[in-house]
């Protein structure tokens, strides 16, 4: 219970850090973003990673991609943990996507202390939001384009968007189309794995890795992206390029009604639960 605790107050510290100190980060925020940028890298330098800046060009500005490296020891394949870490103009962005930015860097911090047998990258984004959203200046395309171009095997991706916003009030959860009511549940108090189809089978493994090790509910969705909020994230730059990618998300506007407003504080999100998350995950990567 130790190790929860500690998970779920560094969880809490850097969610209130990007979005109640530094704030609203959006692609016309730059010194905002540098600030996000610095304090991720520093964390995992502290972690012992081996993390470099991937710059690239917008509007005559530069942009980062932070990167953090774990070494393997056994398999050839590389395994994508990423989060965004930018906001729609004028927002803090507690959940949308410090939380996701959290999450990230608290399974980094867990992996270093229990490494797994394949490589694993962090990888912070910036420009997911709009303008930038589903275009080839997002960060996740500019990365998982890298990846293509030096032929670098990749197991899969996961996104960490937004991951930390729960209700239990009946009918609280929302969903693109009524008829997904027959199927999913009325309370928003579990975490969703969404994907295309062609990653259900990585979609699978990993879901079925989590639910061995944890109590938190999770449900998932292989579909077309066709579905409202399907490819809503930087999972789908790397369907861009054929690899398998999913996003770990509480669902997004189909449950937070702070979404992309200015109500979107640290107070409003459940530790607990992503705690409990995040802990999990680490578990079933082991697997």
């Amino acid at each position: 219970m130790d190790v929860l605790r500690d998970v779920e107050a560094n969880l809490e510290a850097t969610v209130c850090f990007l979005s109640e100190e530094i704030g609203a980060r959006s692609y016309e925020d730059l010194e905002e973003l540098e600030r996000s940028a610095d304090y991720i890298e520093k964390k995992l330098i502290s972690y012992g990673y081996h993390v470099k800046r991937q710059s690239f060009p917008y509007m005559g500005n530069t942009y980062h991609n932070i990167i953090g490296e774990v070494k393997g020891n056994k398999d050839s394949e590389i395994l994508v943990i990423g989060a965004h870490y930018d906001t729609v103009p004028g927002t803090p962005g507690a959940d949308d996507n410090a939380s996701g930015i959290a999450g990230l860097l608290e399974l980094a911090r867990l992996t270093a202390v229990n490494q797994t047998s394949r490589t694993v990258c962090f990888v912070a984004f910036a420009l997911e939001e709009p303008p930038l959203f589903k275009t080839t200046h997002m960060g996740s395309y500019v990365y998982a384009q890298s990846l293509k171009k030096d032929k670098i095997r990749v197991k899969g991706m996961i996104s960490l968007e937004m991951i930390g916003y729960f209700c239990d009030r009946k009918g609280c959860q929302y969903y693109p189309f009524s008829f997904f009511r027959w199927f999913y549940p009325e309370k928003g108090d579990f975490i969703a794995f969404v994907g295309n189809i062609a990653s259900k089978e990585f979609t699978k493994k990993v879901k079925n890795a989590f639910q061995k090790v944890s109590t938190l509910p999770v449900e998932s969705l292989n579909t077309l992206p066709l579905v409202p909020g399907v490819d809503f994230s930087d999972h789908a730059s790397f369907w861009s390029f054929d690899y398998p990618a999913f996003m770990i998300t509480d669902t997004a506007f189909y449950r937070n009604p702070n979404y992309h407003t200015a109500g979107d504080r640290a107070h409003t999100l459940d530790y607990k639960r992503m705690a409990l998350l995040i802990s999990g995950l680490k578990s079933a990567l082991m697997l």
